[in-house]
């Protein structure tokens, strides 16, 4: 009995420790993803260097999403000129579901898909685990801050593009 209990401590402590280490940190380089357009070209995130990028992972299904794509909508506008950009990883099964909500909420930044959900290879990637979800990243490419949305959003985003 004792030494089923040590290896589930033993089982339990490497479980945790694989899942920290699996998690996108504050300070770390931002990890590459290079997925499909609305047009077909792959796009890269890699290619945004240079920029404070915010990396939004939404579906068109998702109302919150949806909801906060107006808020995004209105940061993008006032600082894509400051040197801001959206790339934003859509987890839709479906690529028309994807283009009907890009066309309805009037997206105009930059959009790919990685079809199959939460299962996705990048989702896993950037532990995806709920909808909306986002990291800001700095000019050199790393990870800056997660879920930041409105008001805490534009204050990062002012502070970073002042340089």
């Amino acid at each position: 009995m004792k030494n089923r209990k040590q290896y589930f401590i033993l089982f339990l402590s490497i479980f945790i420790c694989a899942l920290a280490q699996a998690q996108p940190r504050q300070g770390q380089p931002a990890a590459e993803i290079a997925l499909p357009s609305a047009t077909g070209d792959t796009l890269r995130l890699s290619s945004l260097k240079g920029k404070v990028v915010l990396l939004d992972f939404w579906a068109s299904w998702c109302g919150p999403c949806r909801v906060a794509n107006k808020g995004l909508a209105k940061i993008y506008s006032k600082y894509k000129e400051k040197g801001f950009e959206i790339y934003s990883v859509s987890l839709d099964d479906e690529k028309d579901n994807w283009l009907k909500a890009i066309k309805k909420d009037k997206i105009t930044w930059l959009q790919v898909i990685d079809r199959g959900g939460w299962e996705t290879p990048t989702a896993r990637m950037w532990s995806v685990e709920a909808l909306p979800t986002s990291y800001l990243i700095d000019k050199g490419g790393r990870l800056i801050a997660m879920d930041l949305e409105g008001k805490d959003l534009e204050k990062a985003l002012k502070d970073m593009l002042e340089d």
